[in-house]
């Protein structure tokens, strides 16, 4: 493993040198503060270690929530040259592929809802499985649905009627990376997915009804359709046991191919191939699938939450307005272009706990929205608040087009259970005007506030380095929870 001594060199970023194994140095973004969380696990030895990957182009990068993780931090960016050997990890894309987030607009006004803010949430949690192993958001799909579904993505929930065309605008991908191919994913994979679109599961994964508490750019919140006091739906999930599934399958063929292909790593849990190579490629093709399983998930507790909003209003949809303002994943790996000294290059750009951030202009974000940027969307811990920010012409020069994607955790989940034993997590929030519903207490403890940095710290950092720029802060009033 290399000897890891960082250097400043920003007001925002620190650098670990290139030494040993090391094919080119590691960024981390942060300030003095997040910086002193970040030292205390081994996630910038793991940002190092990213760095001795064959073919990784320029910097092995981290973001300010960066943390530990399986083989790359969470919070790691990682972009690999295929024509120069460049390889394709399952660990720098993270079991819960295309884990990400989806945020709805609404016509509705905080005084809409606060007199029936409790029954809502109580319908949402009734109409959205959670919890470990949840089932049931829709009826379990067959077989041959399911191969229809992992090729077409979020468009598989819309033909089936969960949702409108105009969702997939708003989506990023449109919400289907293309060249899926079902005959790569496990049978086991398949079984484990059936019973579960439409579920958000367990963990940090959660809904929020949240409202607009401050707004940084109103001609960006007016394009997205907020206002100040203006209530926002947000949904935070992934490929549930499909995605883990096929993560779990690869990690043992990659296991493989680093012998085969004679690939030497500081940690094996950097399994990987080459991205070219038929174990790539398989990988490749399985991850998209669970990729648009996440994007149609997604999709699906969308139309469930929508359908739970008029159902408990009393409101047709047109005077509910709920809209999707952007989808965007944050455990993926994109095959894109960008200019790297100041050549064109077609890289695999692993974001692992990152989220793209791409600028104005660029032909890869929805056209109502060019000419303010694509938006980024940073969830935070369910006691303090949440970001809608948009992508700047800074992070396609410095991070691939990447930001940060949520606050980033600081204890682990046993020491959060233990941190708060003989505490009601449940009534704290209630006393700061935030209702939640989870199955069990521990739960709640895991996702306790403490037990994460402080999401203002971190969006303020990548603010400050012009990587992603705020539009409007969010807070939680009602909550979900696994």
């Amino acid at each position: 493993m290399p000897q890891v001594a960082m250097k400043k060199i920003g007001d925002f970023i620190y650098e670990i040198a290139k030494t040993g194994q090391m094919r080119v140095p590691a960024r981390i973004y942060a300030d003095e503060g997040l910086m002193r969380d970040i030292q205390k696990d081994k996630s910038p030895e793991q940002a190092a270690n990213v760095a001795t990957l064959p073919g990784i182009v320029r910097y092995s990068l981290a973001m300010p929530d960066i943390h530990w993780g399986y083989g790359f931090p969470i919070g790691g960016v990682a972009a690999m040259d295929p024509a120069e050997g460049g390889v394709i990890s399952p660990g720098g894309v993270g079991y819960d592929i295309n884990c990400g987030v989806r945020l709805i607009r609404t016509n509705l006004m905080v005084q809409d809802i606060q007199p029936r803010l409790r029954d809502l949430v109580m319908a949402l949690f009734q109409a959205i499985p959670t919890g470990v192993g949840a089932k049931g958001g829709i009826e379990k799909l067959t077989r041959n649905e399911q191969r229809k579904l992992f090729v077409k993505g979020a468009k598989w929930a819309v033909e089936n009627g969960y949702g409108d065309a105009a969702d997939l605008e708003h989506t990023e991908e449109k919400g289907c990376l293309q060249g899926a191919d079902p005959d790569k994913v496990s049978d086991h994979a398949v079984e484990r997915g059936a019973a579960q679109v439409g579920t958000l599961g367990s963990g940090n994964h959660f809904l929020e009804i949240e409202k607009v508490e401050e707004v940084y750019d109103p001609e960006a919140a007016r394009v997205f359709g907020i206002e100040k006091d203006s209530i926002t739906v947000m949904v935070h999930c992934g490929s549930r046991g499909f995605g883990h599934q096929i993560c779990d399958d690869y990690l043992k063929v990659m296991a493989r191919a680093i012998q085969k292909y004679h690939i030497e790593l500081p940690d094996r849990q950097l399994a990987c191939a080459p991205a070219e190579s038929q174990e790539g490629a398989d990988y490749i093709s399985a991850m998209a699938a669970a990729a648009n399983y996440a994007w149609a998930n997604r999709q699906v507790i969308m139309h469930l939450a929508r359908a739970a909003f008029e159902r408990t209003l009393n409101m047709n949809p047109r005077d509910l307005g709920m809209r999707l303002i952007y989808d965007v994943c944050h455990n993926i790996a994109k095959y894109e272009k960008h200019t790297v000294d100041g050549r064109e290059r077609m890289l695999w750009v692993h974001r692992k706990g990152a989220t793209r951030a791409f600028p104005p202009a660029h032909p890869h974000i929805p056209a109502d929205y060019r000419h303010v940027g694509q938006p980024v969307l940073i969830p935070g811990d369910m006691g303090r608040a949440s970001y809608l920010c948009v992508g700047t012409n800074a992070a396609m020069e410095e991070t691939f087009g990447s930001t940060c994607h949520g606050a980033g955790r600081v204890m682990s989940r046993s020491a959060a259970i233990k941190a708060t034993k003989g505490r009601s997590i449940k009534k704290e929030l209630e006393e700061k005007n935030i209702i939640v519903m989870a199955h069990g207490r521990s739960t709640l403890a895991e996702e306790v506030s403490e037990a994460y940095k402080d999401v203002n710290a971190v969006v303020n950092v990548m603010h400050q380095a012009g990587i992603s720029l705020r539009v409007a802060k969010l807070r939680p009033l009602g909550v979900i929870k696994g």
